[in-house]
C-alpha cells in the first residue's frame, strides 16, 4: 500500500471513490463542485485543502480529504478531516487507519495541535476504528 498526495492523473479514480463516499452519505453533488474540489485538492494554490490516497497495485482504494483552519484557543492552525474513504472490498486491511495516520503525521510535521472529524452515530465499522486511534468528544454538532 503507497499512501500519497493526490496528484493531477489521480482525477477518474478520484472521483470514482469520492462519489461512492458521497453516495454512503446519500449525497450528490453537481460536476462543478467535483472539479472545484478536486483542483483545490491538487493545487498548490490551495494549501489549506489537501488529499492523501492509498493505492494498491495502481489503483487508489481509499482517500482522506483535510483542512487545515484557524481555531481561536491555539496559535496554529488544527486540521479538520472532512471526508475518508476505502472501498468496501479492501476495508479491514488498514487502509482507513493508514490515511488517518497520514494525516497525523502532516499535523505533527506542520505543527497542528489536534486533528478532528465527524461520522454519523450508527457508522460502527469505521467508529471501531476511530475508537482505537482517537478519542470520542462529548461534542453534538448542530447545523444550520
Amino acid at each position: 500500500m503507497n499512501i500519497r498526495p493526490l496528484a493531477l492523473q489521480d482525477y477518474p479514480q478520484w472521483r470514482r471513490l469520492w462519489q461512492a463516499y458521497l453516495a454512503f452519505y446519500h449525497t450528490t453533488l453537481d460536476d462543478a463542485v467535483f472539479e472545484t474540489t478536486f483542483a483545490r485538492l491538487s493545487s498548490d494554490d490551495h494549501p489549506q485543502q489537501n488529499a492523501r490516497v492509498a493505492e494498491i497495485g495502481g489503483t487508489l482504494q481509499g482517500l482522506v480529504h483535510y483542512i487545515y483552519h484557524p481555531h481561536n484557543w491555539n496559535q496554529n492552525d488544527v486540521i479538520y478531516l472532512q471526508d475518508l474513504y476505502t472501498q468496501p472490498d479492501h476495508r479491514g486491511e488498514g487502509i482507513g487507519r493508514a490515511l488517518i495516520e497520514a494525516v497525523y503525521k502532516v499535523a505533527d510535521d506542520s505543527g497542528a495541535p489536534s486533528v478532528y472529524w465527524l461520522t454519523q452515530d450508527d457508522n460502527h465499522q469505521a467508529r471501531r476504528l476511530y475508537d482505537n486511534i482517537a478519542k470520542l468528544t462529548p461534542f453534538v454538532k448542530y447545523q444550520r
